[in-house]
């Protein structure tokens, strides 16, 4: 049983932040705190390092290629931001030239690009292996269009490596997103049929209301929400509906949960105390999707961890990325079976990817 983390921003925080992934991320709280980092203030604090998938068996990462527009700038310390789309596309090669280096630093992280990449790293996980054979896989995804600069261009991005792609973040020239409401455009509807050409994974997270019901009903291919939750404890146009969630199943989707209080307890605030929100809580969400689809099939993780919020923003449980492993026994005092819990921590989203990949 194995760990499947659908969406986490580690290229933009190592090029905006300096962090190192190859790093615990308690060596990271120590390096930032003893060199004044801005990072624990503006992003929280880290979550997320190489030992910490290792312990908590997260055998297999989408690493996201994100750049905001500039008009949706998080402060004046946020430089990955762009004001066109050839600044787009430059932000994000310089992020993909990121994630190319973190393969070759690390022994335990492997890029992956085809079927049997992916089944080389799952096998180092295999029954009779332990700690020191194990690798974390990555699979490379765009958050927010625009850093492809015109629909053919997907073609490139492909050959580079990347597998999904998110059509907005907020609005693009391609979707209305979150905060900023459309249908897709004109641009948009021929990015789907490359991506569809290609084999492509739409990721439908961000993607504004009209816009995610169009792409379902035009996207051929694999679908997925890899970091969104139930609008019912999320009521903003970031979360899912009912109905969005059972679009998103009637295609074989899979909606990855987000451990964020912010997203788990509506009227949470970041004054709120740790324990305001739980473990319990994480379940909740989940087993809502899981009521909606009338299965454990549709459903998983997309941590978003390290995306905007940090240790103090997530249930009083979690510390690290290695603490989503505890929701396999939360999963099991709720009533789900073995095979349930193990589609919920990854098989769903491995089964999607693994059709999707090329062999």
């Amino acid at each position: 049983m194995i760990v499947f983390d659908a969406h986490e921003d580690l290229a933009w925080n190592a090029l905006t932040f300096g962090r190192d992934y190859t790093c615990a991320a308690h060596e990271t709280r120590r390096v930032e705190a003893a060199n004044g980092s801005v990072a624990p203030r503006v992003n929280g604090v880290a979550t997320v390092g190489l030992p910490d998938w290792l312990l908590g068996r997260v055998a297999v990462v989408v690493g996201v290629l994100f750049v905001s527009p500039a008009r949706r700038a998080f402060g004046a310390w946020d430089a990955i931001v762009y004001h066109d789309p050839q600044e787009a596309y430059a932000q994000a090669i310089r992020q993909m030239d990121y994630y190319r280096r973190l393969d070759e630093a690390s022994t335990k992280i492997s890029l992956v690009e085809r079927r049997p990449d992916l089944d080389a790293v799952l096998g180092t996980w295999a029954d009779g292996t332990d700690l020191h054979d194990h690798r974390v896989g990555l699979i490379l995804s765009i958050e927010g269009a625009d850093s492809i600069i015109e629909p053919k261009q997907a073609e490139e991005w492909y050959a580079r490596g990347v597998r999904a792609v998110g059509l907005a973040w907020a609005g693009t020239r391609y979707a209305g997103g979150t905060g900023e409401p459309g249908p897709l455009t004109d641009l948009g509807r021929a990015l789907l049929e490359v991506m569809g050409d290609l084999g492509m994974v739409l990721d439908l997270s961000h993607a504004a209301e009209a816009a995610y019901f169009e792409a379902l009903d035009r996207y051929e291919g694999a679908v997925i929400a890899s970091h969104s939750n139930p609008r019912r404890f999320c009521p903003s146009d970031r979360g899912l509906s009912d109905e969005m969630i059972a679009r998103m199943v009637e295609r074989g989707g899979a909606i990855g949960i987000v451990p964020y209080n912010g997203f788990l307890k509506p009227g949470w605030r970041r004054s709120d105390r740790k324990d305001a929100v739980r473990l319990a809580d994480v379940v909740d969400a989940i087993d809502h999707v899981c009521q909606v689809a009338g299965n454990a099939r549709h459903v998983g993780i997309g941590s978003d961890f390290d995306g905007g919020f940090g240790a103090g923003d997530i249930p009083e449980e979690f510390d690290t990325v290695a603490d989503l492993w505890q929701l396999g026994a939360a999963l099991a005092a709720r009533g789900y079976a073995p095979d349930d819990i193990e589609a919920i921590l990854g098989g769903n989203f491995l089964r999607i990817y693994q059709a999707a990949l090329p062999a």
